[in-house]
């Protein structure tokens, strides 16, 4: 499945909504819509050596709709740790970092990334060289060819002196190879990373806990009601297919992290594939009525799955016109 660099991906949807990347958050061109010289990472315990990281005002941000930082985690066996997500920029892979060594006491010995998306893979060069990083294929193939664009792109956005301008790529060591699934021993916890398939880039991981039944979802998952999915590179009919297969693997008690947020449940997941579901219903039927992309923006207006603060763009700019070129495919 071809896949657009994100920075330019993202650029154009924004463009062709008429905002630029301030506007998610009613932030100034100045104003990141959070900021990673500010932002302050805390833990939740899960369950005995399982732990969630998250934003220390993510909790209020997603109650009210509106965007959060990136969450992570740990989970700590026998044998050693395992960080998921290593953050945007060395301020923040250090503060992870830290509480890791606090909550574990455990040599970190993988580091997953869920996705190519600089705040979830840019704080790879940080942390120890014994550290081996977990990714899928497709995401080392494709920092190996846009991470200079990439890095541009989070700059102009997230603001200069930020600590992105010195990153430097530090791909994968186990590499996850399509719809495959890599298990790692922590002693006395095996973790399962695993790809269901497309479900916002080319390059998605799931990180499965059994015994804790707790899964990291990356950006596929933003956060809880009301936040929505973003069809970045498009796909909307594979998207929506891997997070029902993600919904029918899980059991009834698991918990899910999700890219941006606190702790959701499996039935959390439901307004996500509902709305994929409504998105779908309604612009294929547009799109069989003949029409242009722009009348079935207009029609598509779906309130009901309203109250994101990013609902403004993300449904209509972004949402909408990647269904719709998706299903006009058919």
């Amino acid at each position: 499945m071809k896949r657009t660099p994100i920075h330019k991906a993202l650029t154009t949807l924004l463009l062709s909504a008429g905002l630029g990347l301030a506007s998610l958050g009613s932030a100034t061109a100045t104003e990141p819509i959070w900021d990673g010289n500010k932002v302050q990472m805390q833990s939740e315990k899960l369950s005995d050596g399982v732990f969630a990281y998250y934003a220390s005002d993510a909790r209020e941000l997603n109650a009210r709709g509106g965007a959060a930082a990136t969450s992570g985690g740990l989970i700590v066996g026998s044998k050693g740790a395992l960080l998921i997500e290593t953050m945007l920029n060395k301020r923040l892979n250090q503060q992870v970092q830290d509480l890791s060594r606090k909550l574990g006491g455990k040599p970190l010995i993988y580091a997953v990334n869920t996705s190519a998306h600089g705040d979830h893979s840019f704080g790879n060069m940080f942390l120890p060289a014994s550290t081996r990083i977990v990714q899928h294929a497709n995401t080392r193939t494709y920092i190996d060819k846009h991470l200079s664009d990439d890095k541009a792109f989070m700059i102009k956005n997230f603001g200069t002196g930020r600590g992105i301008e010195e990153i430097k790529a530090r791909t994968g060591d186990i590499l996850v190879a399509p719809m495959a699934t890599v298990s790692l021993d922590l002693g006395g916890k095996v973790v399962d990373v695993i790809d269901f398939g497309f479900a916002q880039t080319g390059g998605d991981l799931w990180v499965w806990e059994p015994q804790s039944k707790v899964m990291w979802a990356g950006n596929p998952l933003i956060a809880a009601k009301p936040a929505l999915p973003w069809l970045l590179d498009g796909h909307l009919v594979a998207t929506l297919d891997t997070l029902q297969r993600v919904y029918a693997f899980l059991p009834a008690d698991a918990r899910i992290i999700p890219g941006h947020g606190v702790a959701m449940t499996r039935e959390d997941m439901k307004w996500h594939i509902d709305y994929l579901a409504a998105v779908q219903k309604n612009v294929q039927a547009a799109v069989d009525k003949g029409l242009t992309l722009e009348q079935t923006v207009a029609q598509t207006t779906m309130p009901e799955f309203g109250g994101y603060a990013l609902f403004g763009w993300v449904h209509p700019g972004l949402n909408v016109p990647a269904a719709y070129r998706d299903l006009s495919k058919k």
